[in-house]
C-alpha cells in the first residue's frame, strides 16, 4: 500500500511539472491557462533559479498582498468580486509591511528607491504613537539595506541629500534611522570619508545649500554618538574638523551652526577627540555665539544655549567664569531638578530651560510638588518637534529606572530602600526613563503639540489645537479640588482631562519629556505669565523655597572634582557614601562592603563600560565610586 501510494504521488508530481512546462512553452489555450494556475497553487513554494529574481519576488509579493486583501473583503464584508477587485487594486499600506523578513529560499527583494523610503519615514514618523507599534515598512526596509556596506552608504547619502531644512523632525529622523541601522564597518566609514571628502573648501561650498550642509553635520553628530574609541577618532579627520569649525562661522545658516556644534560635542565624548577639538581654539568662537542665548530668534537662541553649555561643560575658556557664578537666582524658588536627570539632558544655569541632543527620550521634573489647590505654569516652545509636557507624580514610571553616570543599573525602589534620603546619592545617581515619557503611565498626563495628542497611560487621543510652533506659550493648569487638568495653547484651552486622578490624587510635579534636538523654557511664576488663565491659582515660585546651594547647577568638570573630594566613613556603602553597607562583594576574592543596590549598579555599570556604550567622562564619573571596591 505504501509503495503504491508513493508511486502515485511521484506520477502526479511528474504530470504536474509536465503540464507546467508545456503550458509555458506553447501557445496557451484557456484550458491550459486554467489547469496551469490550479497546479501552481497546489505545488507550494519551490526553490527555482530566476534570472530576474528581484522583479519576480516583487510581483509575487504584490499578488500575495492582493489575494490577501480580496480574502479580507470576502470574509469581512460578504460582497462579490467587484468589491474585492476594487480593494485589491489599492496600493499596499507603506506603513506596515506584509512580513518582517525574507525566507531562507526566497530571493532578495527588489532594490528600493532609498530617497523615497527616507521621505516615507519622515512622513509617517508623526503617526508612531503606540509603544508596541511595529516600525513602519520604510524603516524596516532601510534597516535591511543597511546590513551591507553599500546599502548603508546609500542610506547615509540619501539622508544628506533629501531631508528638507524646514521640517522640525528632519534631524530627529536622521538620528532615528542611523541609530536603528547596524553599526557601520571600518571599511564603510572609510568609504564614507572618501565619499564626503570634507574640508574647509567643501564647507564653504555647502554653505550655498543649507539643507545638505545641516544634514551632513547632523549625520556626523549621530555617528560620533553611535561610535566610540578608535572609530570615532578616525572619523574626526583634520578635514572633518575643518568642515565643522567652518560651519560655525557667521556666514553659515544658524541651523548649520547648531548641528555643527552638537557634532563637535558628541565627538568630544572621546577624550582624544576632546583634546583635538579644544586645541582648535573653539572656545573663542563659542564665546561670541554665547551672546545669542537670549536672542529673540529661536533658532539663534538654540545656538546660544548650546554654546553656553559647551563653554561650561566641555570647552572651557581660560579666564571665563562659569555661567552659574554670574547668573542671578535670587527670585527663583522653583526650577528643573538637575539632580534626577541623566547627563544627556542639558539644563541652563537658571534651571528653567532644558534641551535634549541625545538619541534617547529624556525626561525632567520640577523641584516642587503639590498635593492640593489650583496650580499653573507655562512653557515657551523653542523647538516645534516632539515633546510631552504636563504633570507627573512620584510614582511615574519615567522615574523608575536609575542610571549611574548615565547607565541604567537598577530600579528606583531598590535604590531608595537601600539608601533612603541620601543627600550624597544625588551626586552619583540620576534618573532617566527607558522608553517611558510623561503620559506613558497611569500616573502622568501630557500635552503633545507636535503630534496634536493628549497622552495618558501610554495611550493617546487627538486634541483640537493646531500644531505648536516656535514661540508658542503652552499653559498647564492643575485643579486638585476638581480633580482635573487643563491645557492651553496661547490662551486657548482644551476640555479638562481627568483620567490620571483614578490612579493619583497627590504629589504632582510639573514634568516634560524630550525627543532628540528639542528645547523649551519653563516659567514657574518667577516672571509674569504670557496667557494667565481666568480664576484664582497659585504658582510654584510663590510657595516653593530652595537653599542657595540647591539652586546651583554644577557643570560636569566641577561635579567630577567634588566627587573626588568625597570622604567615606567606615562601614558605609562605597557608592552612596551614607547608608551602612549590607552586602559584601566576593566574586573574585576582593573584600568590599556595599549596599544591595550598589552591587547591582556595579555589575550593570561594568557591562556598559566594557561594551563601550558610554562616553569616557561617564565612565570616569562611574569609576570614581567603583575605584574603592
Amino acid at each position: 500500500m505504501i509503495v503504491a501510494t508513493w508511486i502515485t504521488f511521484c506520477a502526479c508530481r511528474g504530470l504536474a511539472r509536465g503540464l507546467l512546462f508545456f503550458s509555458s512553452t506553447s501557445s496557451r489555450s484557456p484550458f491550459w491557462e486554467t489547469l496551469a494556475s490550479v497546479v501552481s497553487r497546489t505545488m507550494g513554494n519551490s526553490c527555482v533559479c530566476r534570472e530576474d529574481s528581484a522583479l519576480e519576488d516583487h510581483n509575487h509579493r504584490s499578488s500575495r498582498a492582493t489575494r490577501g486583501q480580496a480574502r479580507r473583503v470576502d470574509r469581512g464584508m460578504g460582497v462579490g468580486g467587484d468589491a474585492a477587485e476594487a480593494l485589491s487594486s489599492r496600493p499596499r499600506d507603506p506603513v506596515r509591511p506584509p512580513r518582517r523578513g525574507r525566507g531562507p529560499h526566497e530571493p532578495r527583494r527588489k532594490k528600493q528607491n532609498v530617497d523615497s523610503l527616507v521621505l516615507d519615514t519622515l512622513a509617517v514618523i508623526r503617526t508612531l504613537v503606540d509603544n508596541d507599534q511595529e516600525p513602519p515598512y520604510s524603516m524596516i526596509t532601510l534597516h535591511e539595506m543597511a546590513e551591507t556596506d553599500d546599502g548603508w552608504l546609500e542610506i547615509v547619502q540619501s539622508l544628506i541629500q533629501v531631508i528638507p531644512l524646514d521640517d522640525p523632525l528632519g534631524p530627529a529622523v536622521i538620528t532615528l534611522l542611523l541609530d536603528e541601522c547596524p553599526l557601520p564597518t571600518k571599511d564603510a566609514l572609510q568609504k564614507l570619508s572618501d565619499m564626503l571628502s570634507l574640508s574647509l573648501a567643501i564647507a564653504r561650498q555647502d554653505a550655498l545649500n543649507p539643507a545638505k550642509h545641516r544634514n551632513t553635520t547632523a549625520v556626523l553628530g549621530c555617528l560620533a554618538e553611535k561610535l566610540a574609541g578608535p572609530a570615532s577618532i578616525g572619523l574626526l579627520s583634520p578635514g572633518t574638523l575643518e568642515y565643522l569649525l567652518e560651519s560655525l562661522s557667521s556666514e553659515a545658516h544658524p541651523t548649520v551652526m547648531l548641528f555643527a556644534l552638537i557634532a563637535l560635542e558628541k565627538f568630544s565624548q572621546t577624550s582624544e577627540n576632546k583634546r583635538t577639538v579644544s586645541k582648535s581654539c573653539i572656545s573663542n568662537r563659542l564665546a561670541v555665539l554665547e551672546s545669542w542665548a537670549e536672542h529673540p530668534d529661536y533658532l539663534k537662541r538654540q545656538v546660544g544655549f548650546c554654546s553656553q553649555w559647551s563653554l561650561d561643560n566641555l570647552f572651557l575658556k581660560e579666564g571665563r567664569q562659569f555661567t552659574y557664578e554670574t547668573v542671578n537666582l535670587t527670585n527663583i524658588n522653583a526650577m528643573l531638578n538637575s539632580n534626577d536627570v541623566s547627563e544627556y539632558l542639558k539644563i541652563c544655569p537658571t534651571g528653567l530651560e532644558a534641551r535634549c541632543d541625545a538619541s534617547s527620550f529624556e525626561s525632567v521634573r520640577c523641584t516642587f510638588c503639590v498635593d492640593s489647590g489650583v496650580w499653573y505654569y507655562e512653557v515657551t516652545v523653542i523647538t516645534s518637534g516632539v515633546m510631552q509636557i504636563g504633570w507627573a507624580t512620584k510614582d511615574s514610571k519615567f522615574l523608575n529606572h536609575v542610571r549611574l553616570a548615565g547607565v541604567r543599573t537598577a530600579r528606583l525602589p531598590t535604590a531608595a530602600a537601600a539608601c533612603p534620603r541620601s543627600p550624597k546619592l544625588a551626586l552619583c545617581v540620576c534618573f532617566s526613563q527607558e522608553g517611558y515619557g510623561i503620559g506613558d503611565d497611569e500616573y502622568s498626563c501630557a500635552y503633545d503639540g507636535c503630534r496634536q495628542l493628549i497622552w495618558y497611560n501610554a495611550r493617546c487621543k487627538p486634541h483640537s489645537h493646531p500644531c505648536w510652533k516656535d514661540g508658542d506659550a503652552i499653559g498647564f493648569l492643575l485643579d486638585l479640588s476638581k480633580k482635573q487638568m487643563v491645557f492651553y495653547l496661547n490662551g486657548h484651552q482644551l476640555p479638562p482631562e481627568k483620567q490620571v486622578f483614578s490612579s493619583a490624587t497627590s504629589g504632582f510635579f510639573a514634568a516634560a519629556s524630550f525627543m532628540s534636538y528639542q528645547q523649551c523654557e519653563f516659567n514657574f511664576g518667577a516672571k509674569p505669565f504670557r496667557h494667565p488663565p481666568p480664576g484664582k491659582f497659585s504658582t510654584f515660585n510663590d510657595f516653593a523655597s530652595l537653599l542657595p546651594g540647591e539652586k546651583i547647577i554644577i557643570p560636569r568638570q566641577r561635579r567630577l572634582a567634588l566627587l573626588k573630594q568625597v570622604s567615606i566613613r567606615d562601614n558605609c556603602c562605597t557608592l552612596c557614601c551614607d547608608v551602612m553597607a549590607d552586602t559584601e562583594l566576593r566574586p573574585c576574592g576582593h573584600g568590599s562592603s556595599v549596599s544591595a543596590a550598589a552591587f547591582d549598579a556595579v555589575i550593570g555599570g561594568i557591562e556598559e563600560i566594557i561594551m563601550g556604550r558610554i562616553s569616557d567622562e561617564s565612565a570616569l564619573f562611574y569609576l570614581t565610586f567603583c575605584e574603592r571596591l
